[in-house]
């Protein structure tokens, strides 16, 4: 078996599917609460198939790479806009999907809809512990909110924003380049506890275009380089036959 061959193959996949990532990655840097996507490597051994019994007989395949995303936080950054929130820690905020499921985010581009409701920049209802942020339309004081998330309008109380942590985010099903949803067990939100609210600011997005832009170059040469190995293992397997088959 020619396990050159398999270990090239694996490291063209993985590094294609590095490439790809990237461009996603370049295309939502500009997005307040992003999260980069990342290529996890197969650590298994190169051309190994993990399924197979151990022994002489064991089976080849192409290992293939894992992606993961990266909850590192983005910077914050002062906005203009009494509008926007940013959160200081790890925790999400939680928006009602059209549906009426449940999303998590760390986009915090707010504004106030028709129906003078707390929204995201793309319609979503921000939720308070008792449902979506109810604005009073007769109101000309401004909107206020604590490092806690207690939303206020002038004096009155309108609620409490529902920021959310999880053990672990990576169990988290990624809906956009800002949302998440918990369809499993793993990823249940529990109550923010080591979680501040900054109004007037916003998170950047934790993608760098610059190393993004290196990491391409770089998954770039990889893949070439793996193109030659399969190429001169190709040519070597050919003339090996055409030599054997020409030997009386």
């Amino acid at each position: 078996m020619e396990v050159s061959l398999y270990q090239a193959a694996a490291a063209m996949n993985a590094t294609a599917q590095w490439q790809e990532l990237i461009a996603e990655n370049l295309t939502t840097a500009p997005i307040s609460g992003g999260r980069k996507r990342e290529v996890l490597f197969s650590d298994i051994q190169a051309g190994m198939d993990p399924n197979a019994p151990s022994g002489p007989q064991s089976g080849y395949s192409i290992p293939t790479a894992t992606t993961v995303t990266n909850f590192e936080p983005g910077e914050l950054h002062v906005s203009s806009n009494p509008m926007d929130f940013a959160l200081e820690g790890p925790g999400f905020f939680s928006v009602q999907l059209p549906g009426g499921k449940i999303a998590y985010t760390r986009g915090g581009e707010f504004q106030v809809n028709a129906r003078d409701q707390l929204v995201t920049n793309q319609g979503y209802p921000v939720l308070s512990d008792a449902g979506p942020i109810q604005f009073n339309p007769n109101s000309s004081e401004p909107v206020t909110i604590s490092t806690s998330g207690e939303v206020s309008q002038g004096q009155e109380r309108k609620g409490k924003l529902k920021i959310v942590e999880f053990d672990n985010p990576n169990f988290l099903t990624m809906i956009g380049a800002q949302d998440f949803q918990s369809d499993i067990p793993e990823a249940q939100p529990i109550p923010a506890a080591s979680t501040k609210v900054r109004q007037g600011f916003l998170e950047a997005a934790n993608t760098s275009p610059t190393t993004e832009m290196t990491g391409l170059v770089t998954a770039m040469r990889m893949f070439e380089a793996n193109q030659k190995v399969m190429q001169m293992q190709s040519d070597r397997m050919s003339r090996t036959i055409t030599e054997l088959g020409g030997t009386s």
